[in-house]
């Protein structure tokens, strides 16, 4: 079916090397496409041919199963998708570029406004979609217009006022986001970048290290902290095979050697059902799993 796309459509690909935990099978069909024409092509051909269709982006709020998926999991890794640039007070960003390249570009070109969401892994579409943020910032207070595309291939804009951003959750949810337009204000890049420098720091001090293959699991209950509540419940460091929560923040699952993605699952359900019998806090998953 993908017979024209053999450049780029490849089949049975392996999807745990494009995630952060290293976990999960492969994807039926995979690819990257080069421009807006083939992509908008290709989800043509998914819908003609009823595959399910996924972004994957950078993999950092990720799990995939076991046996993988079916389908088509499309990556946005060209420069058509992944291009930075400014005018005046606004940056434009493709929905493949990463979430941390925009932030830094946009503090050395002295326009401030996302700043806090350094150390945040992802792209600029998964971002997004979730509404990433901190308990003070968000990427959704930012948003000028977004760029999406239909699952028949249809491009359209959509304004600030056509887009709802909540708590961790956005109304792009279902869409396809091809590029956004930040809207930021003009700040001395010297004073921006002491204050980059800083949140880095701080953010990096609360995460697991880096070189450990980990997921962010839990999204934070108002005025809560989800690491706190599972440190309270005395589940820091619990283990299901290769899984375990991490001694640094114990909202991490950090993936150990021979772990499974069941492994992940189980220990997720674990961490609910304890946290909701001890302390009677239900535990809201923001890690996507894909099924």
């Amino acid at each position: 079916m993908f017979s024209e796309f053999k450049a780029i459509v490849r089949h049975n690909v392996p999807l745990a090397m494009h995630t952060w935990m290293q976990l999960g099978g492969p994807a039926e069909y995979f690819a990257e496409p080069r421009s807006t024409e083939e992509l908008s092509s290709l989800l043509k051909i998914a819908r003609k041919e009823n595959l399910p269709v996924r972004i994957l982006g950078a993999g950092s709020n990720l799990l995939v199963p076991d046996e993988g998926v079916p389908g088509l999991v499309l990556r946005f890794t060209t420069p058509e998708f992944t291009e930075i640039r400014s005018e005046g007070h606004c940056v434009s960003v493709g929905g493949g570029a990463k979430l941390g390249r925009v932030v830094t570009y946009s503090v050395h070109a002295g326009l401030g406004g996302i700043e806090g969401l350094i150390g945040i892994p992802g792209t600029v579409g998964g971002a997004l979609v979730a509404n990433a943020g901190t308990n003070n910032d968000d990427i959704g207070q930012t948003i000028k217009k977004v760029k999406i595309i239909t699952d028949t291939g249809e491009v359209r804009e959509l304004s600030r006022n056509e887009i709802s951003f909540e708590y961790r959750h956005s109304s792009l949810e279902e869409t396809i986001i091809l590029s956004a337009t930040l809207q930021l204000r003009e700040e001395d890049s010297f004073d921006l970048s002491k204050r980059l420098q800083k949140l880095w720091i701080f953010r990096k001090t609360s995460q697991p290290m880096g070189h450990q293959c980990t997921g962010l699991v839990f999204k934070n209950p108002r005025g809560m902290s989800a690491g706190e509540l599972i440190e309270k419940a005395g589940l820091k460091g619990t283990r299901i095979g290769g899984a375990v929560t991490s001694e640094r923040n114990a909202n991490f699952i950090v993936v150990e050697a021979e772990c499974k993605s069941s492994d992940v699952l189980r220990l997720i359900e674990l961490v609910q059902a304890q946290v909701h019998k001890r302390l009677d806090v239900e535990l809201e998953v923001g890690l996507e799993i894909w099924k």
